[in-house]
């Protein structure tokens, strides 16, 4: 594949059985020629990624914000491959109920929030590793399409990226055969471990040589979407998973597929990073302000309450902002409280106005805090470059 005179390729292209091309990518990290555009990007992301550290260190309690900011994340990482879950159909299932017709994606969604979930409490026994990356693509496959596609293990065969359908003649994009993975994802491990690159830079190398070396059958979209918050983490940029990409790439879509495949045909890493760090700046930026309402919410509602004896209903109301479907029946287990304890809670937040029932059932009524949903599911500023870029 070709690539600009006088720099290292990206990689090498070998003949597979049946005459079809695979391309073998380079070890990472490849040399970066530091233009203006790539400057300018990496201090924006900088200057945004720190001020999110900032209010995730203010923040007491941070999980407030890393629940429903996760499962945003799966609902659309899930999307861009194909799955149509909505965050609403996932809040409510969690919550034991349904707000419209079932979904047969919906379990590949619950998968994603658990393997992420799984993924990083690991890296407090476990460095960010090939081991790792197969123990969460196991939780993310298990008993959902693609399950029968060994997960958690690396693959044995020839995979290809293309139109639905397509042959392997067909494909716009086929990586490293077989035989030539574990060299690729041996190289990959060691440069996981590597800390000589500003940290935003590090992940966006590893995000893009995750896609090249497509090491699993299925899932390796999700994988390495994951691999970003587990990077973040484990880098200490940030103090939680407080910063999700999926909205960003599944805006842009089309840019996003096209930027990682000019990795590969051209060795076009810098226009690459230049768009993954937009991203940052622009989802970091996103975060700050879905965390400044949510918190202002929870102020709002605290002085709704601000009477009520009990100290039941603020416990509740942060179940609300952790999810914003509840049942009564579900609070009490949550909580271990009696029905009647949470009875009463969610009688005194009804009548405050912060929850109201969902449908016309009687039985197991699921309420919800129409406000936080809002407040994760309304769009922000567009991902779109602006017209004089």
């Amino acid at each position: 594949m070709a690539s600009d005179p006088g720099r290292r390729p990206p990689g090498h292209d070998v003949q597979g059985p049946g005459g079809y091309t695979a391309f073998v990518p380079a070890p990472l990290a490849p040399p970066i020629a530091w233009d203006a555009e790539l400057v300018v990007a990496l201090s924006g992301a900088d200057r945004a990624i720190g001020r999110l550290a900032g209010e995730g260190w203010r923040c007491p309690n941070p999980h407030l914000f890393i629940s429903p900011f996760l499962r945003r994340e799966a609902v659309l990482s899930s999307r861009i491959e194909g799955t149509r879950t909505t965050l609403e159909e996932l809040l409510a299932a969690e919550a034991g109920a349904a707000v419209g017709p079932a979904s047969g994606d919906l379990e590949e969604v619950v998968n994603y929030v658990e393997a992420l979930e799984y993924g990083l409490g690991r890296l407090d026994t476990l460095p960010l590793s090939l081991r790792l990356i197969r123990e969460v693509h196991e939780r993310l496959m298990r008993g959902v399409r693609g399950d029968t596609a060994t997960p958690g293990e690396f693959r044995c065969s020839q995979n290809w990226i293309g139109p639905a359908g397509c042959s392997l003649s067909e494909a716009s994009y086929v990586p490293p055969p077989a035989c030539e993975l574990m060299a690729c994802l041996d190289a990959l491990e060691r440069f996981l471990h590597d800390d000589t690159l500003p940290p935003l830079i590090h992940v966006g190398l590893t995000h893009a040589q995750f896609e090249a070396i497509h090491p699993f059958l299925d899932g390796n979209g999700r994988v390495r979407r994951l691999l970003i918050s587990l990077l973040l983490v484990q880098r200490d940029v940030l103090p939680a998973p407080l910063l999700y990409l999926s909205a960003y790439f599944e805006e842009t879509r089309e840019e996003y597929y096209a930027r990682l495949l000019a990795v590969t045909q051209e060795g076009a890493w810098e226009k690459w990073l230049s768009y993954f760090l937009r991203g940052v700046r622009l989802q970091a930026d996103d975060a700050i302000v879905r965390m400044a309402e949510i918190d202002g919410l929870f102020e709002d509602w605290r002085k709704h309450l601000a009477g009520v004896q009990s100290g039941r209903p603020e416990r509740v109301l942060r179940l609300f902002v952790e999810n914003p479907y509840w049942t009564v029946g579900g609070i009490a287990d949550e909580l271990s409280v009696a029905y009647t304890t949470a009875r009463r809670a969610i009688d005194r937040l009804e009548a405050a106005g912060i929850v109201s029932p969902v449908g016309e059932a009687r039985r197991n009524r699921v309420y919800c805090a129409r406000q936080m949903l809002e407040v994760l599911v309304a769009p922000r500023a567009s991902g779109r470059p602006a017209s004089h870029s």
